[in-house]
């Protein structure tokens, strides 16, 4: 693969641009680095949601009613779990455990989280390289009201209930940079960078908690463009409205821009929200204004194309 563009992605809303990367960006040109930070293990499996939204999104296996999980799946294992009483706070449907069983099975055998990705991709012929920021475990806690919750304790367990006031990465200074993608970070092939309308406290600083990653994109010879995930003041999916008012942050896509900072060169904003690109202007960062939510595949494709117009990537 020759690596063009990078794109750093979690959650709903970051699954949903890298699937439309993935349709617009030539086969083998695109590597879409996926948060691990919400990974953990449960009954003895290990389970990646940001990898997985992203792996059903880009071959339209995703329930994109519910953001999370595959279309059309059952639920015979939960209902079974339920009657053992067993534990049954997180959802794991019959088809989506398969991928669960699969990967620590193969991470058992000595495998890393990145060859079990490549496996997954190439059995589903994924046409783009979906890496892992990581082969070492990190994982996101939330200090909160209710005290130290991971992160799916306090997004599934706890409903995003508990008042949060800061983030910790336990495991980031320890951990590795995925190699292919600071490689691909580092390749004279490569033309952009795109970070993905995903929540910055949940879903992208997790990729940053790693320093070699924050600091290549500082020192990155081609443009760094983000793309808010704040319309109209609010958030389309998830709990970041929420978290921002907790922080006492504005939710606006000007807090997105200060949030970033220098890692970033530019920032896509809804169209709705036209009227910050002067604020936005004035931290140094330039503002561009596209349709952002995406509610359909042609949706998706229409955003990807204009973030990569923006660029200046054909």
């Amino acid at each position: 693969m020759t690596i063009s563009v990078v794109a750093l992605s979690g959650g709903v809303g970051g699954a949903k641009l890298a699937s439309g990367l993935s349709r617009v960006v030539a086969p083998g040109n695109l590597l879409v680095a996926a948060n691990t930070g919400d990974d953990f293990t449960h009954m003895g499996l290990h389970i990646s949601p940001d990898i997985d939204s992203i792996f059903y999104a880009v071959t339209d296996l995703n329930n994109t009613e519910t953001g999370w999980g595959r279309v059309g799946e059952t639920w015979n294992f939960m209902a079974a779990l339920k009657e053992f009483g067993g534990e049954d706070w997180f959802n794991l449907g019959d088809s989506d455990l398969a991928m669960h069983v699969l990967r620590s099975h193969w991470l058992r055998q000595g495998k890393s989280l990145s060859e079990v990705t490549d496996r997954f991709c190439q059995a589903m012929k994924v046409s783009f390289k979906l890496a892992p920021m990581s082969d070492d475990p990190v994982a996101t806690m939330i200090e909160s009201d209710r005290g130290t919750l991971p992160m799916q304790d306090y997004f599934v367990r706890e409903h995003c209930e508990p008042v949060a006031k800061a983030f910790s990465y336990e495991g980031a200074t320890e951990a590795r940079a995925n190699p292919e993608l600071m490689q691909a970070l580092k390749d004279g092939s490569l033309q952009a960078i795109i970070i993905c309308p995903s929540n910055p406290y949940l879903s992208i600083d997790p990729i940053f908690s790693l320093s070699e990653i924050r600091d290549q994109l500082r020192a990155a010879n081609v443009p760094v463009i983000a793309v808010s995930p704040i319309v109209g003041g609010a958030a389309l999916k998830g709990p970041l409205g929420k978290i921002m008012a907790e922080l006492k942050i504005e939710p606006s896509s000007l807090s997105i821009a200060k949030h970033y900072g220098d890692l970033i060169d530019a920032l896509v904003i809804d169209e709705s929200d036209a009227h910050e690109c002067e604020s936005i202007e004035a931290l140094g960062i330039r503002a561009h204004t596209a349709p952002t939510i995406m509610k359909t595949v042609d949706d998706q494709k229409v955003l990807a194309k204009k973030v990569l117009e923006l660029v200046g990537v054909e």
